[in-house]
Parts: structure tokens; sequence; C-alpha cells
């Protein structure tokens, strides 16, 4: 008799019509043969082996090169139950149009069956995912990405529990693009794109907006954030969680060589990019990294932003859409290196400066965890390891200070789901322009977002010690453009502020939006900062706050009476402190 996994592979095969099937096991041996095939068909070019042994390139379709925001779908059978951020389609209708693009799409081609878990192979909070895909390029970054193979369909078993995902490049035409999410029942179809966010189906389908929906069903948190611990020189370790949106430095941070090594502080990495939180016995917040290995932006990463990733990337690992050197190594724009002469770009061309940048704005690199010398020892803790502080943040070339504290858990909820950043090259669009994206989950929550701000509220009164929030922003701006703050390793002073805060040591000044730090309380020996300069990273600006309240009402509007109370309740509680502020200025 058939297991439910067998049973739904039969059935997505009578659909797509693939030549065979082939079913994962994660091994070495398996991943040599991917290879060569993949080397022969042209989806892989050899990188030098002698410099980057086990590496090789990829280049996406031209029209193909990031997350499809506009052709992603939360598809439930109430319209509100997916909210106003959302794409939605009813399931009926979305099956209707989709289900004839999958019918034949894998005729000629291989279908891989990619069993997965989606954390530590032996964590309570780890859960399992099929992905049936016609690409192995697909395949070769989930085996990096999770843990995949025999180890995913040894602890499935005979079971029904797991989140099946169906996914074909077909034509790659953007006309005929889904990305379909159906939380109701577990299940992601995602047909005519190969690039990792809308292909890699453990990554964002999976990890966040099905797994947002389970979390609140199920009382923890799925949420898109790095978790990284800082050791101070005792040797103690505290673990901190922190929200960006995508290409804002969530790598960077996680993966971090302190400035303050020399005085005993070190960042250990548990995860760049998301986080599975759950309640423990002891009423902790306890995370979880689900991923195994680091999905990149590889513009701008280079030995003194990312030393870690630098080192890590040399062996085992597939990049995609980067320039490639006359010398068969990767290249892009930000490296230590300028770009060599005879440079090929990111569409196999020969390079010129007139024709823009050589490797993607998004290109990336895909390398197991396990290569960072930076990885903790606690990566993989099937409980998962205790955060004492949240932090979000984005990029405001102008408003927010450097790093300011919530006076409380509820205030900390007000401040992630107002949170706003300048849009990057992650996703398709435009770039530069400001948009707000609660908790960094605006594209990534699997259901009305006035319903996960309700869910976020619902957890810190379940804390026995619930983590402090924080917000940061490293990319503040002088008026002639210029950043104030040097940012990267540097940015462990701000962490060694929170750390102290935490434990009750740091000062601070208070303000409308938050304690601020006095400029004593920093740590900034070592740095050239002139006081003015440091007076207006950390500046609040009542007027300029002002305008911000306005905007956050503007956006709260869209969720109507869905919005949490209290979410109201902060806004104007915001308000109304700016305008004593504001009174008091002068």
């Amino acid at each position: 008799m058939s297991t439910p996994l067998e049973s739904w592979v039969e059935e997505s095969a009578r659909l797509t019509k693939p030549s065979k099937i082939v079913w994962c096991d994660g091994s070495e041996a398996e991943n040599d043969r991917f290879t060569e095939e993949m080397l022969r068909d042209g989806t892989f070019a050899e990188l030098n082996q002698n410099t980057y042994p086990r590496c090789y390139l990829h280049r996406s379709n031209s029209n193909d090169v990031a997350r499809t925001e506009g052709l992603t779908f939360i598809c439930t059978r109430d319209r509100n139950a997916a909210g106003p951020t959302n794409n939605w389609m009813a399931p009926a209708e979305a099956k209707e149009r989709v289900r004839p693009l999958f019918d034949g799409a894998m005729k000629g081609r291989t279908m891989y069956v990619v069993p997965y878990i989606m954390g530590p192979a032996q964590s309570p909070y780890s859960k399992i995912g099929v992905e049936l895909t016609d690409s192995a390029y697909v395949a070769a970054n989930m085996r990096i990405m999770s843990r995949m193979g025999k180890v995913a369909l040894d602890r499935l078993g005979s079971s029904s529990d797991f989140v099946p995902g169906l996914h074909s490049l077909a034509d790659l035409n953007p006309d005929r693009r889904f990305i379909l999410h159906f939380p109701e029942e577990n299940l992601i179809w995602s047909i005519g794109s190969g690039y990792g966010g809308n292909a890699l189906l453990g990554k964002k389908c999976f990890a966040l907006r099905i797994a947002s929906w389970m979390a609140r069903e199920q009382g923890w948190m799925a949420e898109h954030m790095l978790i990284l611990g800082l050791e101070d020189p005792s040797g103690k370790v505290t673990y901190m969680a922190a929200a960006f949106p995508s290409a804002c430095g969530k790598t960077n941070l996680a993966m971090m060589v302190s400035a303050l090594e020399k005085e005993g502080y070190r960042v250990w990495t548990i995860g760049d990019d998301i986080a599975w939180m759950h309640i423990a016995a002891d009423g902790t917040l306890r995370a979880i990294n689900p991923e195994a290995g680091f999905f990149g932006v590889a513009p701008g990463t280079n030995a003194k932003t990312n030393p870690n990733v630098i080192s890590a990337v040399h062996s085992n690992t597939i990049f995609t859409n980067v320039a490639m050197t006359p010398g068969r190594e990767p290249w892009w724009e930000g490296m230590d290196s300028d770009a060599p002469k005879g440079l090929i770009n990111w569409r196999g061309e020969q390079w010129t400066p007139a024709m823009g940048p050589a490797a993607h704005p998004n290109s990336r690199y895909t390398v197991p965890a396990a290569q960072s010398t930076s990885l903790s020892s606690h990566w993989e803790d099937p409980a998962g390891v205790p955060i004492s502080a949240l932090i979000f943040g984005g990029r405001r070339a102008r408003l927010a200070p450097l790093v300011y504290e919530s006076h409380d858990w509820q205030h900390g909820v007000f401040v992630g789901a107002t949170m706003a950043s300048e849009t990057t090259a992650a996703a398709t669009g435009a770039v530069g322009v400001t948009r707000r994206d609660p908790m960094a989950m605006l594209p990534f929550c699997g259901y009305n977002m006035a319903d996960y701000f309700a869910h976020w509220l619902s957890i810190g009164p379940r804390l026995k010690n619930a983590p402090k929030i924080f917000h940061v922003n490293w990319f503040r701006r002088s008026a002639e453009g210029k950043f104030l703050w040097p940012g990267y390793g540097e940015n462990v002073r701000a962490l060694k502020w929170m750390l102290e805060r935490i434990e009750g040591r740091a000062a601070a000044t208070e303000t409308p939006i938050g304690c601020v730090p006095t400029p004593e309380s920093l740590s900034l020996d070592g740095l050239s900062i002139p006081p003015a300069t440091l007076a207006e990273l950390l500046r609040v600006n009542s007027s300029d706050w002002a305008e911000e309240e306005q905007s956050v009402g503007e956006f709260f509007k869209q969720f109507g009476d869905r919005l949490p109370a209290p979410l109201r309740q902060e806004h104007q509680a915001l308000a109304a402190r700016l305008s004593r502020a504001a009174v008091a200025s002068s």
C-alpha cells in the first residue's frame, strides 16, 4: 500500500508527465552525479577548481532574477484571512488557473523528489517538507539549504505530516509564473521561475509563509530573523534575533567579525535569515534556525563587510548570476579587487563598464552553514537557544537613530509593526523607495498582518522573561549624503549597549520613540566620530517623527477594525509624546 507521500508523488507525476522520477537521498555520490549532469547541459559553469573547489556558477534567465511579489499569492477560502498586504486568490480559482500550466510541464524532464527537514534533524520543533521539481539546480540548492534526502525520509516514515510543494520551471514565461500558497492545506505550488525565493520552496514559501500560519495556530513564531550569540569577556553568550528587510545586512550582522574582539566580545552565528521561536517550559523564548545554509546577496560582500562568508564560499558553493573572471573565479561589485580585464558578466557576455553592473545586483551564493568559522557550537541544539533581545531595523537615511529600546513588549510590537526601509534589488520593482515592512515580514506573512500583530501581542504575556525589543539603523546619512556610522564589525558596539541594557548597566535618554543611548554609554574607543556626528546619529527629531506618525496612521487604516486595539493605543501615545516634545522644544 502506498504511503501518503508516494501517493502524492504518483498523482503529481500523472499531472506533470516527467520522463523519469528520481528520489533524492542527499548523498555525496548523488550530488556529484547531479553536478556532472548540470555541467553537461549548461545549467552549471565550472569555476576554478584549484581556488574554488566544488564551486559552480549558474546563470538565470534574465527575466528570472528576484522574488516576484506581484505573482505570489496566498490562497485562502476567506479573502480577509489573507489580508490587505497579500495578493489573494481563492483556492479553487488558483488551481483552475494553474493546474493546466502544470499539465505536461515536465515532459522530457526529470522529476526530482526532494524530501527535506527544516530545522535540526533531532529537534522536536523541526518540520518536514517534500519538493517535487524539474530543476536539478533547485535540488542542489535544497541540499545545501536544508537537511535533505534519507534523513528526512527516515524521520517522515509513513506519516502524512509533511508540507508538499510542486515546482516546475515550465517555460519561464513571466506571464505564466505563479507562486501559490494554500495555508489551509499546507500546500505550495510554484511554476515558471527558477529563482531561489520562488523555487527553493523550503525557504520563504514554507519556512515563512506556510510556517507563519502554522505558528499562529500552534502558538509559536516563524520570523524573518537572523539569530546570533554575543559572547562577553566572561564567556557568557547572550542570544539575539533580528529582523531586517532583504539585502539590508542580516547576513553581515549574523556573521560579523566583532570590532571589540580584543575586548572579549565575539559574535557567534546561529542563522542569517529565518528563526522559528517557541515558548519553552521555563517560559523563555527559544529559537532554532530552520535552514542549513546561507543564500546570501553577493554584491557588497567582501573581506571587510563579511570576512567569514568570503572564507566560507571558497568551496562547495553555488554562485548565481555573479560575474566570472578570465581565471574562472567569481566576481561581483564591492569585492576587494577592481573589475579585471576580460570579465564575463552575469549574462555570459564579455563585459564593459558601459553595460552596467557585471554581477546582477541580486546575485547570490548558496553555501553550507557549517563552513562558516563564526558558526556557534549550539546552532543545531534541538531545544534552540534562549532569546534575550529582538531587534528590528532597516535603511532610513534621515529618520531613525542608531539604536533605541522600546518601553515594553507592547510598545516593541508597535515598533516592529511600523518599521520601514528603503527598498533594495532583492525584489523586483523600484530601488530606493521607502516602504513600510512590518517585522520585515510584509512579503512573507502567510495571513492577515493585523492578525499577525495580534499574535505577536499574545506572545509577550506568555513569557516569563520577555526579550527586550530594540530598533537599529546603520544607514543614517549626513546632509551631504554620507553614512554617519561605519557599520559592519563596528555594529557590535550597538549590540554591546543592548546587552548592557538587558543587564541593567547602560544609561539611556528617554525620547518620544523610546530609550536612546547617552553618548557616554556607547563603547566608541578606537573610532573617530566627532561629537556633532554622534549627536546626529542619536538625534530624535520630533517634527520628522510627527510626519512618520501620520504615515503610520495611513498604513494602519488598511487593516480597519481588525487592527489590534493595543497598536492604536501605542500610536495615540506616540502622537501625544511627540506633541509634548514639540511644545517643550518651542
